[in-house]
């Protein structure tokens, strides 16, 4: 029965993505609202349930570890493999936005996370900071929406105007019906790999920063895959770049409002998995904003490093002979490339916008 759930949880968050892409782009464009502004809110928001129902409950149980490590989990996962993916199926356009504002901001609330964490946890006051940012961002995006008429759907505000109720309760059922299917899709794919996880004795942080981690992100995945592959590209990226904000902002926020006491933080997770949850959000920021183009290349890059991430993880986690060497791979060789790397594409981004 474990496994039938895992099977069924994947095909729930596939069809929920579906249903949430396809309500969202078209209430959108009614509204007139940028797509990427849906991305941001409506479907970030959506998609991120999943994060919040598993907090919560860790949170209330005492289980910290686990909601930690599985906003610090998803927000890699969410860059590293969704993005990868995405854009390995197709290059994504980057708004001028997100370069501008919503990645910033990422980069600022994951170092405003880090700092929070130094004294071993989230406290209730840090909760409600972040809870309270959550709250004006997101007036923000909507006011900032509202005023960016860039890219109309005229087909949806045809549809809306010739049919107002059909398509307002059409699509409002399909986004509400997605979401639906999200959750319990995550909720059978999570309870289920908990237990084939602990089957191996496996930590209930790596629980969280991988299995938890990437069985909540799965509504992310099959929501900028589905949406790439539409050509809502905005979606697709502002889903993730959105997820990551929210996820910090108002699932750990809200968390640690609930829980009381606070969210505690493992030092592993503070002195390893922080960092390079920062580092990832970091280096968003020179390939996002090279020609506004995340290219296949970059993309087989972010899941490179993403499966290099999770082996360390797995091999940490059952103390295997290799951890060194792989340390040693680690430190001396794929951040230092990284790092040439990104400044390889700043160095030709500058040129380019020197040129121009």
């Amino acid at each position: 029965m474990t496994y039938l759930f895992l099977i069924l949880g994947f095909a729930l968050l596939i069809l929920g993505a579906e249903f949430l892409v396809k309500g969202a782009s078209r209430a959108a464009g009614a509204l007139g609202i940028p797509s990427l502004i849906i991305g941001l809110t409506v479907v970030a928001f959506g998609t991120s349930a999943p994060e919040m129902a598993v907090n919560i409950i860790s949170a209330i149980s005492g289980q910290g570890d686990i909601g930690f490590g599985n906003v610090v989990g998803s927000n890699i996962f969410n860059v590293l493999f969704i993005l990868g993916i995405s854009a390995i199926i197709i290059p994504l356009q980057v708004s001028k936005q997100l370069i501008k504002i919503d990645v910033p901001l990422m980069i600022v609330v994951s170092f405003v996370m880090m700092i929070m964490a130094l004294d071993g946890k989230i406290g209730m006051i840090d909760g409600i900071i972040l809870f309270g940012t959550a709250v004006a961002y997101t007036i923000f995006l909507i006011r900032e929406g509202k005023k960016d008429n860039s890219d109309p759907q005229t087909n949806d505000i045809e549809a809306a105007k010739s049919s107002p109720l059909k398509f307002w309760i059409t699509n409002i059922g399909f986004v509400i019906f997605g979401i639906g299917l999200l959750i319990l899709g995550s909720r059978w794919l999570v309870n289920s790999s908990i237990e084939i996880a602990r089957a191996f004795n496996v930590s209930e942080l790596i629980i969280g920063l991988t299995i938890i981690a990437a069985g909540t992100s799965l509504p992310e995945v099959a929501t900028s895959v589905v949406a790439s592959i539409k050509g809502e590209r905005d979606i697709a990226v502002g889903n993730v770049v959105g997820s990551n904000i929210f996820n910090i902002l108002l699932v750990l926020g809200l968390s640690s409002i609930l829980s009381g006491s606070g969210i505690p933080v493992n030092d592993a997770a503070l002195n390893f998995d922080v960092p390079v949850m920062i580092a990832v959000a970091v280096a968003c920021l020179p390939i996002f904003f090279t020609g506004n183009l995340i290219d296949r290349w970059e993309g087989i890059l972010f899941l490179v490093y993403y499966i290099i991430y999770t082996g360390y993880l797995v091999l940490s986690a059952s103390e295997h002979d290799s951890i060194n060497k792989v340390s040693l791979v680690m430190g001396y060789f794929v951040i230092p490339l990284t790092v040439i790397t990104l400044a390889i594409i700043s160095y030709r981004s500058y040129k380019k916008q020197k040129v121009k």
